[in-house]
């Protein structure tokens, strides 16, 4: 018997958004918004923090640091209580890190591993613990190209995002039978501040990641729209650039030219 498709978009949806009050997470918040779906809008800043307007009218927001497993908790019983259930999950918040493993603190990578890649496990250990009762939902976890593409001097950053495609894909596999679709978006960088979240003892690294993110010429707005044709169309692996998707295959496909490239960077 074929698992049932999860929702899509052309239906109201109940949707939680993780790290929703700037970047990719705001955007995800303004698409799903703005398509009449619920959202709840979720952050690690306290509601007096977050910026008056800042989300479409008919938006929720509570407090959620992904770190607290109490606030995964208080959130799972907000869902049930006032929705009965939940159909998507964006697991996007994030930090930015980088620096040479012989700079990198071990505080650096405990910080880092609880926030990105841990904090992806108790997102999705929400969702199915909602999703599974109700027969199907749609999980997106925001990795990075980083999780694809493992450049020098951002070896913290890089592990966090490959486990993220990892559980991403584990996940793919394992709740398909249970009509859970799971897709993981990958870009390349792009234009928002999360550069100014970053917290590195390699001033080198630092000033690298910040340029980048600079430099970017893809907006929240323009990755999040392609990422959720993506996800409207079933996909698993949403490669969000064209930077992104030569950089995948080229991997894959020109692996001694793929490894020059990144040696010229160390």
């Amino acid at each position: 018997m074929a698992a049932p498709r999860p929702n899509r978009s052309s239906a109201p949806q109940r949707v939680l958004v993780t790290g929703s009050a700037s970047g990719l997470g705001l955007e995800f918040v303004r698409w799903y918004a703005v398509r009449g779906h619920r959202v709840l809008a979720t952050d690690r800043l306290t509601a007096e923090q977050v910026l008056e307007g800042l989300w479409p009218a008919g938006v929720t927001y509570r407090q959620l640091d992904v770190t607290s497993d109490d606030d995964w908790a208080a959130a799972v019983d907000w869902v049930q209580q006032t929705w009965g259930g939940l159909d998507v999950v964006v697991n996007n918040a994030g930090i930015a890190a980088g620096g040479r493993i012989e700079l990198s603190t071990m505080a650096e990578w405990h910080q880092v591993l609880d926030i990105n890649l841990l904090g992806v496990v108790r997102g999705c250990r929400a969702a199915v613990e909602l999703m599974l009762p109700q027969g199907g939902g749609v999980i997106v976890n925001v990795a990075s190209l980083a999780g694809l593409i493992h450049g020098p001097s951002m070896a913290t950053y890089n592990v966090t995002k490959a486990g993220v495609v990892a559980l991403s894909e584990t996940l793919h596999h394992e709740l398909a039978p249970h009509g859970i679709q799971v897709s993981v978006v990958c870009p390349y960088f792009v234009r928002t501040n999360i550069a100014g979240s970053m917290h590195s003892a390699d001033p080198a690294a630092l000033a690298a990641a910040r340029r980048y993110v600079d430099a970017a010429r893809a907006t929240p707005e323009v990755i999040v729209g392609r990422a959720m044709s993506a996800v409207e169309a079933g996909r698993f692996l949403v490669l969000t650039d064209a930077m992104g998707r030569l950089g995948y295959w080229g991997k894959r496909l020109a692996g001694p030219i793929y490894r020059r490239a990144l040696r010229s960077r160390a």
